[in-house]
């Protein structure tokens, strides 16, 4: 059994999608016209264990790392060309980065926001693959290159663990400062946009698109962005994938940002050890870098064995002259036959700034397993 844990894309959109952890999909019907209806879900709950310096605090949440959804695929062949219909929606369940010490919120609580792809797209071998509606930027995921196979718990999105949690200064008390306010990774986003994907040319492709924010109210955000993604496991024993992107976004004034980040990894196949790193930056301030080592190993019949370990370092996203840092250790179990996942994961948080507060460290664990439908 190979240890890849990335299929194979043979285009940014199919990086992209990969990268957003689509579920393995269920059953497809066919017409015969050779149109084509394919639904996909999966499930990720995960027990929650959280250490603020103070207190600890234990949940059964959803795991933001990849949330739980479902959707479907509409396929019509036009000749070489292809039409295509995407429809995913999270199923909005209380997110592992949506809690804190005052409260769980609800269990599910299902808005339009949580709608993730309404998308028309298509494609065409020779042009490549025209996008239309609501869906995902070109630089979503950009920051998630990951060959490590324990991207379901462990990734360069560091606050998903605990991103809602408030850090306690060392008295004891609750900060304004959330985890997910100091461990960014400037990421793309999903937007209603019209999006470009080029043919791949020797493993890369480039894409571009242009989106606004339609799903929160009197938002009044616009985004464009630029990506290069690579993919190629033919370089002899080792597969490499990478991704750089450049995002805009305009909110009037002094909110406007321009963020540049990138993602790369390689997997050594004889051995299953991996290295994956992302780093960003934001030019009103902030930036980051991350670094992440893997081992994949068959060392049951069910499936792969995977571990890793991480390393998180940024500065200045909250205030100038601030660091942030998080270190992490996973390790990932798959069943292959019953397409799930079992894993567990330890995180750590540490926080500085130039104020006179001082702030506690906190520390996470995720227990769960995702299954894909």
């Amino acid at each position: 059994m190979s240890t890849k844990t990335l299929a194979v894309g043979s285009s940014a959109l199919a990086l992209s999608a990969l990268l957003a952890a689509p579920a393995v999909a269920g059953p497809t019907y066919t017409s015969d016209n050779g149109g084509s209806f394919r639904w996909y879900g999966q499930l990720n709950l995960t027990y929650q264990g959280y250490d603020d310096g103070q207190e600890d605090y234990n949940r059964l949440v959803d795991n933001a790392n990849s949330g739980s959804r479902v959707g479907f695929w509409l396929e019509q062949p036009f000749g070489e060309n292809t039409l295509k219909f995407r429809f995913e929606t999270s199923l909005s369940l209380r997110g592992s980065d949506g809690v804190n010490q005052n409260g769980q919120g609800d269990i599910t609580d299902w808005t339009r926001s949580d709608l993730r792809h309404v998308d028309l797209q298509w494609h065409t071998p020779r042009y490549g693959t025209f996008s239309i509606g609501q869906g995902s930027m070109a630089a979503d995921g950009a920051t998630g290159i990951d060959l490590s196979g324990t991207g379901v718990v462990a990734g360069s999105a560091v606050a998903d663990a605990a991103g809602g949690y408030f850090l306690r200064d060392t008295a004891g008390n609750l900060t304004g400062i959330e985890i997910g306010d100091v461990f960014s990774t400037f990421d793309g986003s999903r937007r209603g946009r019209i999006r470009y994907d080029s043919p791949e040319f020797s493993g890369f492709t480039v894409s571009a698109s242009y989106g606004e924010d339609i799903l929160t109210r009197d938002a009044d955000t616009q985004q464009y962005d630029i990506a290069l993604n690579y993919m190629n496991e033919d370089l002899g024993d080792f597969t490499v994938a990478g991704a750089l992107a450049v995002s805009w976004t305009e909110k009037g004034g002094s909110e406007d940002t321009r963020d540049t980040i990138a993602s790369a990894a390689v997997l050594h196949e004889p051995t299953g050890l991996s290295l994956s790193a992302a780093t960003g930056d934001r030019d009103t301030g902030g930036n980051y870098g991350y670094v992440k080592l893997g081992y994949t190993a068959n060392l049951i019949s069910v499936g792969s064995t995977s571990f890793s370990v991480d390393y998180y370092d940024g500065s200045d996203l909250v205030s100038t002259n601030d660091s942030a840092e998080s270190f992490g250790i996973a390790a990932v179990q798959k069943f292959d036959k019953q397409n799930l996942e079992a894993y567990i994961a330890y995180r750590e948080y540490s926080y500085d700034d130039a104020s006179a507060t001082n702030y506690q460290d906190g520390s996470a664990i995720l227990a769960g397993a995702r299954w894909k439908f």
